[in-house]
């Protein structure tokens, strides 16, 4: 099956990069993103990552931003999210996620 996701990661200045993901984020492709943030965070120190063109997020994928966050805490690195969907702000809520993360621009849909 082809993976409908795409990670794009681009400097933003010394020490910080924006990663943007876009597509659907679930079991299939949960691994891919997982690696590219943990490669990112060893890299860098202020890491945002873009949701703004997320379509789909499963528990799968809901790990592998947690993992990432776990991470930027090993490496005492910020990691941001930005452009959070509703879809995936419920799963935060609902999963009681929301505080693994720093979010930035929005304020997080779904109550």
């Amino acid at each position: 099956m082809l993976e409908m996701i795409d990670v794009a990661v681009h400097p933003t200045g010394p020490g910080g990069c924006r990663v943007a993901v876009a597509g659907d984020l679930d079991v299939e492709t949960a691994p891919d993103v997982r690696a590219a943030l943990h490669g990112v965070l060893a890299a860098y120190g202020h890491v945002t990552v873009d949701l703004s063109a997320l379509r789909f997020c499963d528990c799968a994928g809901l790990g592998a931003l947690l993992s990432a966050a776990r991470t930027a805490e090993a490496h005492d690195a910020d990691l941001i999210l930005s452009a959070v969907p509703d879809f995936l702000a419920r799963l935060l809520r609902l999963s009681h996620s929301r505080e693994a993360f720093t979010y930035r621009e929005e304020v997080l849909g779904d109550g």
